[in-house]
C-alpha cells in the first residue's frame, strides 16, 4: 500500500538515548530541557531569532490570534486546511475569504484591499504547499490599512522568501509539526515572530499565563508540549536537510513522467527557495481527477483530494463567492511524496495516470 504521505522515523536507537534521559529526569513536560533544547536548535537551523514550540498548528494559529486580540473580520484565503478557518472562528472572529491566484494557490493579494472595511482586523495567509505567498503585496497592504498579518506557514519548513526564512515575514507565523509533515514531532507546531514583546506574550499565553508557580499574568491556554514529542523533533532535525532533498528528487521523477501531459502544476516564485513539501497536480477536469484517485486506489495507491471541498462552502461560515478556488479544489490531487517512497513506486503511479488520461484522451 503506499500513502499520500508516511511519517519519517529516526532510527529507534537515536531516539532511545533521548528516552533514557526522559526516565532519568523523570520531567515529561512543563517545558523541560528537551523542549528548550528543541526550541535553540530549531532557531538555528531555520535562522530564527524567536520560536516557541506549541501542541499543534492550530493551538498556534489560535494563540497568534489571541496575542494579537484581534477582533471583527479577518482576511483569509478559501484554499487551505480547514484549521486556517476553523481557528479565526473558534476565536471569535469572521473569515472574509479572498480567491486564490490560479498559478500559486496562495491568496491572491490583487484582490485583498476590495475586501478590507472598517471591521477588518489582519489578513491570514497560508503559504500553499510550502509556496511563499506574495509577501511583498500583502506587507505592503497591511501597512497601508494597518493590519496585522499572520502567516500560515504550516507546510513551511525549510522555504525561504528572498534569501530569508519564510517565517521571519509578518507580524506571527505558525508551524505545524504533525506526523504527516516534512519535519515532525508526532504532534507539535510553533509560533513565531521578530517582534520579542509578543514572543513574550505567547509564552504565558501557551502556558495558561502562570507566572511562577501561583502568579497569573494573562489569560492562557494548554498549549505547551512534552519532552516525548521534543525528543522526536530533536532526532528527527538531524535529516532534515536529507528529506528536503529526496523529496526534491521525487519532484523531479514526476515531473519527467507527467511534463508531456501538460497538467497544471504549482507555479513557485524565482524569489523563492521551495521545500518540495507536496506534489500537487491539476488535471483538466473533475473527471479526470476522481478517475485517477479511482484507478490509483485500486492499486492501493492512496493521493488525497488536498484541499477539498474550498473553505469557504463550510456550514459555519457565511458563503461568500471564490470560483478559482472552487474550480482548482475540483481537478487537484496530492499525490504520495514521502522519505521511504521509491522511485519504481513513483514510476508505477505515474503509469497508471499516463495509462488512464491517455485512454480517456485517445
Amino acid at each position: 500500500m503506499i500513502n499520500v504521505t508516511k511519517p519519517f522515523l529516526p532510527p529507534r536507537k537515536e531516539y532511545d538515548l533521548y528516552l533514557d534521559g526522559i526516565w532519568e529526569r523523570n520531567w515529561l513536560t512543563n517545558n523541560g530541557p528537551l523542549v528548550n533544547d528543541l526550541e535553540l536548535k530549531l532557531k538555528d537551523y531555520l535562522d530564527l531569532k524567536h520560536l516557541l514550540f506549541v501542541s499543534n498548528g492550530t493551538i498556534a494559529l489560535q494563540i497568534a490570534i489571541k496575542a494579537m486580540e484581534l477582533s471583527g473580520e479577518i482576511i483569509t484565503t478559501p484554499f487551505s486546511y480547514v484549521a486556517t478557518t476553523s481557528s479565526i472562528v473558534w476565536e471569535n472572529c469572521t473569515p472574509i475569504f479572498v480567491d486564490i491566484d490560479k498559478n500559486s494557490f496562495n491568496i491572491d493579494a490583487s484582490k485583498i484591499e476590495n475586501s478590507i472595511t472598517e471591521k477588518t482586523s489582519a489578513i491570514l495567509a497560508t503559504h500553499v504547499f510550502g509556496n511563499p505567498c506574495n509577501i511583498d503585496a500583502i506587507e505592503a497592504i497591511a501597512q497601508k490599512h494597518e493590519l496585522k498579518i499572520i502567516y500560515d506557514a504550516a507546510h513551511c519548513f525549510g522555504s525561504k522568501y528572498k534569501g530569508k526564512s519564510v517565517m521571519e515575514y509578518g507580524d506571527i507565523s505558525t508551524l505545524s509539526f504533525h506526523a504527516t509533515k516534512l519535519y515532525h514531532t508526532t504532534e507539535g507546531g510553533a509560533v513565531v515572530s521578530p517582534k520579542p514583546e509578543l514572543i513574550e506574550k505567547m509564552a504565558f499565553l501557551r502556558n495558561f499565563g502562570h507566572d511562577g508557580p501561583d502568579k497569573f499574568k494573562s489569560i492562557g491556554i494548554n498549549g505547551k508540549n512534552s519532552e516525548f514529542h521534543a525528543a522526536m523533533g530533536l532526532a528527527n532535525l538531524k535529516y532534515a536537510d536529507d528529506i528536503i532533498k529526496k523529496r526534491m528528487d521525487d519532484h523531479a521523477i514526476y515531473n519527467k513522467w507527467l511534463n508531456p501531459l501538460k497538467l497544471q502544476t504549482q507555479f513557485i516564485s524565482k524569489d523563492v527557495d521551495f521545500n518540495h513539501a507536496y506534489y500537487p497536480v491539476v488535471f483538466n477536469t473533475e473527471d479526470d481527477c476522481k478517475l485517477i484517485l479511482k484507478e490509483l486506489a485500486n492499486r492501493e495507491i492512496y493521493a488525497r483530494r488536498y484541499f477539498y471541498p474550498v473553505l469557504s462552502s463550510l456550514n459555519y461560515v457565511k458563503k461568500q463567492s471564490t470560483p478559482i478556488a472552487d474550480d482548482i479544489s475540483k481537478r487537484i490531487l496530492c499525490l504520495p511524496l514521502y522519505y521511504q517512497l521509491n522511485e519504481t513506486e513513483i514510476n508505477m503511479i505515474c503509469r497508471v495516470i499516463l495509462r488512464y488520461l491517455n485512454k480517456e484522451q485517445g
